[in-house]
């Protein structure tokens, strides 16, 4: 049976159905080359050994990847499975609704050991689950085939890769399943570039008939024709934006890959949201970004705590992030609601140091001395940055190109400003 129900017209489906046993039809739900698209098998051949499935949100990258590892169990013996985080690991990829227990027949379900972060079959395969977040958990574990979920998303994308990649050293021919939505990151790039790579595309459109009717009508009329729905719906990669302040080359280069220095001082900056959310409104998320000064002279982007808040739910992260850092102030823009900021940081803890500015000029002309430092090399970041740095290449010098309101850029213009460039008045006015 080769036939992908995909190109059954519904009479012959009908016909096929009436022509199985009770016994038949059971099986043939778990027969993965009946139901999938044909993007969605592996690609035929040995010349490759990175297969990248990049496809938009639902496009079904997720039963696609646990698909090929119940197939690929027949043939190799241990198996990495990588997500951006254990937890996605186990939820997603494991016990997801479209992960590889629940796509398992029950004659051919492996046993799940989450204390052991493993799987086994019947037949002695193995699968270990690893965290991106942690690349040298990937050091010393060799195998057959990795399955790596949401590559795009990894915090340490580059070195969780670079480890996997010297384990996968067992067999006869080690092979990668690489499902992930598009981002214009140098792995993804590296990766279309490479002639060992067979690159699978897939739209959110392709499956639509498999996804919630209020999925259909809430995000895909909210963000096609969007930049950020050319990427997250059609799995565009899109290049910089014409004019942009900060380009992906500029952003890599500001990577830290090593221990932070100490640092002489530390502030959270906190950019409000500019709507209220009444009448309708949506209001814009709150930005809360933790940067410091090093030692070194140079400014580091410690965290990106942004949130979509109340203001006691956004009061209490920004202080929480205070806390954690060890921060020496509260930096924030005073938003259409005067003294409203520093009242809400108030009432969470009063104790907090506290300096309000004024936005006296346009977003570009406060980011341009900030992005004049990175251009010199004087800034770094942390990893896990990515809405962030997705902001910073959005803004142009025409303004911003992205969608929604830059609040993470704002704040983090605000951090960067107060540790760097001190009371300039090209940049901000002090209150």
């Amino acid at each position: 049976m080769t036939s992908s129900v995909n190109t059954l017209t519904p009479p012959q489906m009908r016909s096929l159905l009436k022509e199985l046993t009770t016994e038949e039809k059971a099986a043939l739900n778990y027969r993965w080359e009946f139901w999938a698209r044909p993007d969605q098998l592996e690609p035929s051949g040995d010349w490759w050994t990175v297969w990248l499935a990049l496809a938009g949100r639902g496009w079904g990258k997720t039963r696609c990847g646990a698909e090929w590892v119940r197939q690929i169990k027949n043939e190799v013996g241990r198996i990495g499975l990588i997500a951006p985080t254990a937890a996605d690991a186990r939820d997603v990829m494991v016990e997801g609704e479209s992960g590889i227990m629940a796509i398992s027949p029950p004659w051919d379900r492996p046993l799940f050991e989450p204390s052991k972060r493993r799987l086994t079959w019947d037949n002695g395969a193995m699968a270990t689950l690893y965290s991106a977040d942690e690349p040298d958990r990937l050091r010393g574990p060799q195998h057959a085939a990795l399955w790596c979920d949401e590559l795009a998303a990894w915090k340490y994308m580059q070195e969780a890769w670079d480890m996997a990649m010297f384990g996968l050293r067992l067999g006869n021919r080690p092979k990668v399943c690489a499902t992930t939505t598009p981002r214009p990151l140098p792995l993804i790039r590296e990766l279309l570039k490479s002639k060992t790579t067979c690159v699978s595309r897939g739209r959110t459109y392709d499956n639509l008939a498999n996804l919630a009717p209020a999925f259909r009508a809430a995000v895909l009329a909210k963000y096609e024709g969007t930049r950020l729905g050319r990427q997250e719906l059609n799995a565009e990669v899109l290049d910089d934006v014409p004019g942009a302040l900060w380009t992906r080359q500029t952003i890599e280069e500001a990577l830290w890959r090593n221990d932070l220095p100490d640092m002489k001082r530390i502030v959270v900056a906190v950019d409000p949201s500019g709507a209220s959310g009444t009448d309708g409104e949506k209001a814009d998320s709150i930005g809360i970004v933790a940067a410091g000064l090093g030692v070194d002279g140079l400014g580091y982007i410690l965290a990106d705590r942004t949130c979509d808040l109340s203001p006691a739910g956004w009061g209490r992260r920004t202080v929480d992030t205070y806390n954690e850092f060890g921060a020496d102030r509260v930096v924030a823009e005073r938003n259409y609601g005067g003294a409203m900021v520093e009242h809400v940081i108030r009432t969470v803890d009063k104790s907090v140091s506290y300096k309000e500015v004024v936005a006296s000029r346009g977003k570009v002309i406060r980011a341009e001395p900030v992005a004049a430092l990175y251009e010199q090399g004087r800034v770094r970041h942390v990893g896990g940055l990515t809405e962030l740095e997705d902001q910073m290449c959005a803004m142009t010098s025409d303004g911003y190109m992205g969608d929604g309101s830059p609040d993470r850029l704002d704040a983090a213009v605000w951090a960067l400003s107060d540790l760097m460039l001190g009371d300039a008045p090209y940049t901000l006015d002090w209150v």
